[in-house]
């Protein structure tokens, strides 16, 4: 039963760091610390070793061969070890709030200035809509960019209600910055991931008690069998 979750537990992780790679990806022209997608990477390795070793487990469980049985033990100890690795990684990034904090309003406030004028202009305009914030730390940060200088109007994608925003009254706009929303949704992704990759941690222990049960009923059963007169 065990061989058979491992399967499921590897499409599983895979989606996991997929899934934090595409949410870092959304927010690509904001982050430029890339220490986080670390984790994702031990993660979609670590699930594609689980599916292509699960099968080996598989048949070696049902011949019940001792080296076979051996050498999945110790893959499960690779992974767990691999599963623990990126656990420690989220940890210290999760540990970092601050220096993440400053990172980003650095990074946000590059990207914000050239609004109007570069690539990144639809970037900002889809993190402010979907996050639904308004400037780095609040709508108020637009006023020192270029397009306030330019334009005296603040973009429509901070304004509540599109349809029916003059870009100039600021009970229209979103209240929020978006610095702290990107990272409360990063630190969110990566909670998710711990815990994903946690309860897969445990049942990789389980997995390794399982081997060493079958394995000590394998040697029994290798045994001479006693005579008795």
């Amino acid at each position: 039963m065990f061989l058979f979750a491992s399967q499921g537990a590897g499409a599983a992780l895979a989606y996991v760091g997929a899934y934090i790679i595409m949410s870092y990806k959304t927010f690509d022209s904001f982050v430029e610390d890339k220490q986080s997608l670390i984790p994702a990477g031990i993660i979609i390795i670590t699930s594609v070793v689980m599916v292509v070793i699960g099968l080996v487990g598989c048949c070696s469980t049902l011949r019940e061969s001792k080296f076979g049985l051996g050498c999945f033990f110790l893959v499960i100890v690779i992974v767990f070890a691999a599963e623990v690795t990126a656990l420690a990684f989220i940890f210290i990034y999760q540990s970092k709030s601050a220096q993440i904090n400053q990172e980003l309003q650095r990074s946000m406030n590059e990207t914000f200035t050239k609004y109007g004028d570069s690539l990144d202009t639809k970037a900002v305009d889809d993190l402010q809509s979907q996050l639904k914030c308004c400037g780095v730390v609040n709508y108020t940060s637009w006023h020192n960019t270029p397009w306030y200088q330019k334009n005296k109007t603040i973009p429509q994608s901070c304004c509540i209600n599109k349809t029916q925003c003059d870009g100039t009254t600021t009970s229209q706009f979103y209240q929020e910055g978006c610095v702290v929303k990107v990272e409360k949704f990063l630190h969110d992704v990566l909670n998710y991931a711990m815990l994903v990759i946690l309860g897969f941690a445990i049942i990789k222990f389980f997995g390794m008690l399982s081997v060493c049960v079958i394995t000590c009923r394998s040697s029994r059963r290798s045994g001479y069998e006693p005579l008795y007169a």
